[in-house]
């Protein structure tokens, strides 16, 4: 069996806490900042553009699946893309709130175990850093940002931000996701994931698992998958009254361009714009999958210039 690639996620306070500030360049300045939860603290880097510039625009952006950290990388990945994207953002005048989530890196202590991590656990956090952004004053808006799964965490906790900006969302339940994704890369194991990822939709756990199958849904990930699976993207995302962003690359191996028009499908007032060649992890691809793959571990090739552009101008009109 091929070796299949899926988005799978293994793993409030009042005020913001700064410390140890940094100056990077004199363009923008860097501080540690914290959220306080009952499992721990979340770590985050609050990025801000040079003083002077009055009230500003704050992005919160949210990682993708998988023990992601602030700069989007992983034990098994290293490419930079959120923290190229908050750089990027910074030079258009836009402050960048970018955390690790918990479990990782700096928010290792608010883990806690994989058994009793939900996907509500993240929604609440992201919940979280929007209330603190909203009621701190050197902020003109609050604009949510979200990667890959973050899409969905970042629509739910959108509802109290001023913009929403989906890059590489899923729009679809992520069952029907994990479905497709691995009955792509083996007709037996889609054939034995599905009436796993069935019984899970409907909040049921699954004893006996194929062995081909065990360290995708291992007893202890099932119950976070239960709490994922309960949501549709295309029914969160019609939720929203604020403007929406909806960006997907077409050279995207984990989610379709066709993801991306369902959630357009669903939010009428949205805009969609679709960047060529660029695929997942926001970086330009020209060649075939390995040369796509290539690109999880190059932390120094640039995102795609025409992401943060268009962020940026929907952010600032």
């Amino acid at each position: 069996m091929k070796k299949y690639f899926v988005f799978l996620c293994l793993v409030v306070s009042t005020t913001i806490s700064a410390t140890a500030a940094t100056t990077r360049d004199t363009s923008f300045t860097e501080s540690k900042v914290s959220l306080p939860t009952k499992a721990g603290n979340i770590s985050g880097v609050l990025s801000l553009p040079a003083a002077g510039a009055g009230k500003v625009p704050v992005a919160l952006i949210i990682a993708g699946s998988g023990p992601t950290d602030r700069d989007g990388n992983s034990a098994m990945t290293k490419n930079n893309s959120l923290k190229m994207l908050s750089d990027a953002l910074i030079k258009q005048g836009i402050a960048t709130l970018r955390y690790d989530k918990r479990g990782v890196g700096e928010s290792m202590g608010a883990g806690g175990s994989e058994t009793t991590l939900r996907f509500d656990d993240y929604v609440d956090d992201a919940k979280g850093w929007v209330a603190l952004l909203k009621a701190d004053k050197r902020f003109s808006r609050v604009v949510v940002i979200g990667h890959s799964e973050g899409s969905l965490i970042g629509m739910i906790a959108a509802a109290n931000a001023d913009q929403f900006v989906s890059i590489a969302g899923v729009g679809r339940p992520a069952n029907q996701l994990l479905l497709e994704q691995i009955g792509a890369q083996s007709k037996q194991a889609g054939d034995a994931a599905a009436p796993i990822l069935d019984s899970l939709k409907n909040g049921f756990t699954v004893k006996h698992v194929n062995i081909m199958l065990l360290s995708l849904f291992r007893p202890s990930i099932q119950p976070y998958m239960i709490s994922w699976f309960k949501y549709d993207p295309q029914v969160e995302i019609a939720k929203l009254r604020i403007p929406v962003l909806l960006i997907q690359g077409t050279n995207d191996i984990q989610i379709p361009v066709e993801d991306a028009r369902r959630l357009a499908a669903a939010s009428p007032k949205s805009t969609l714009v679709l960047i060529e060649k660029m695929n997942h992890l926001l970086k330009l691809v020209e060649g075939d999958r390995a040369a796509n793959m290539k690109t999880y571990n190059e932390p120094d090739l640039p995102i795609v210039p025409e992401l943060p552009v268009r962020i940026g101008s929907f952010v600032l009109r």
